[in-house]
């Protein structure tokens, strides 16, 4: 769904991290559409701004955990 946003982070994340290092990213294709200091904010200005799910937020951290989830379960078949 996000391939594009993704990817353009994953490829530009040292520079982006340096620019942008601590914000919440608003991506749209392979373009930084907003900088925001909180999840929140970034979200209510692009949906002011854009349709919905035409845009990624993206932590702006250093490392694959700025874009890597791991989820478990104590839940047993």
């Amino acid at each position: 769904m996000f391939d594009t946003e993704l990817e353009f982070f994953i490829a530009n994340q040292d520079d982006l991290v340096q620019r942008f290092g601590g914000t919440v990213l608003v991506i749209r294709g392979r373009e930084v559409v907003g900088a925001y200091r909180s999840p929140m904010e970034a979200y209510l200005a692009a949906q002011e701004r854009f349709p919905p799910g035409t845009y990624m937020l993206q932590p702006c951290q250093p490392g694959p955990a700025a874009y890597t989830v791991t989820v478990n379960s104590s839940a047993r078949a």
